[in-house]
């Protein structure tokens, strides 16, 4: 019969990795990246251990928020060691295959590369692994919850009707997948004028906190339209560096502490379950 009976069934946990986190949005330019970074930072300068996946394969912008221009070395056994930068461990595909060039990627290849960005990378023992998710409900989603537990998931959307019915999709999918949502952010939620210090509400600010009541899950807090927090993901210098006293740093650290308390009680959930079984 061979040695069929060996072969792992089902998503596997990843050794010393205690929570696996998905940040997804239902469209793109959403500023999902921009929230998994800075999120990431956050938990790293809140004492946490944190890694980010940059599953994002059409279009992986993680290298260049987090300033890192590396690439990932090729350890024996053909493990792949993680790059880091500001205190996060990092790997993206960007890392491999940086520059301008499109990869031109099918389903399988897809689950191959999220399968070793899990497996083979020498993560260490992490509190949280982040990994930025691709806009949309695709193959890169099925292959992440084949291949690895999560505690659960973050769905990043703009305030706009459109960014919040693609936002409502997202949600929808996680929970077709038995994926928990952790809760919602709303980015680009407002623009205050630099001169006259108005608030503009440019995508009707409150969409996702409605939308978060509608569904029960958590709202997780609101991140201004701001040039500054775009031109620090230009330079490599996220505003979540500048830590919880910075204005515009404070909303990810917010969320970054709701993201590490809905996990803590996600994961005694799992563990009351398997006590009860």
């Amino acid at each position: 019969m061979g040695h069929t009976g060996n072969a792992p069934q089902g998503p596997q946990p990843l050794p010393g990795i205690r929570h696996v986190i998905a940040v997804g949005s239902g469209k793109g330019g959403v500023g999902k990246t921009t929230v998994a970074v800075n999120l990431a930072i956050a938990l790293a300068r809140l004492g946490h251990k944190v890694g980010l996946v940059d599953a994002d394969v059409y279009g992986p912008n993680v290298p260049l928020m987090m300033g890192s221009r590396s690439q990932p070395r090729v350890l024996e056994g053909n493990v792949i060691e993680p790059l880091e930068a500001h205190g996060v461990k990092l790997i993206s595909v960007g890392s491999i295959s940086p520059g301008d060039k499109p990869m031109v990627m099918r389903g399988p290849m897809l689950h191959q590369i999220i399968r070793q960005f899990l497996q083979q990378v020498s993560w260490g023992e992490l509190d949280y692994l982040v990994v930025d998710l691709p806009p949309g409900t695709g193959d890169v989603v099925i292959s992440l919850v084949q291949t690895v537990p999560l505690t659960g998931a973050i769905i990043i959307s703009t305030p706009s009707d459109v960014a919040l019915q693609d936002a409502r999709k997202a949600i929808e999918m996680f929970r077709q997948v038995n994926v928990d949502v952790l809760g919602i952010v709303e980015n680009m939620s407002f623009f205050t004028c630099p001169h006259c210090h108005h608030e503009i509400d440019v995508f009707s600010k409150g969409g996702v906190e409605r939308t978060a009541r509608e569904y029960q899950i958590a709202f997780l807090g609101s991140v201004a339209l701001d040039p500054e927090i775009r031109y620090g993901g230009d330079r490599g210098l996220p505003v979540s560096l500048a830590g919880e006293l910075s204005e515009r740093a404070r909303p990810f650290y917010q969320i970054a502490r709701q993201v590490a308390e809905r996990a803590q009680e996600q994961a005694s959930k799992d563990t009351n379950v398997l006590e009860i079984r």
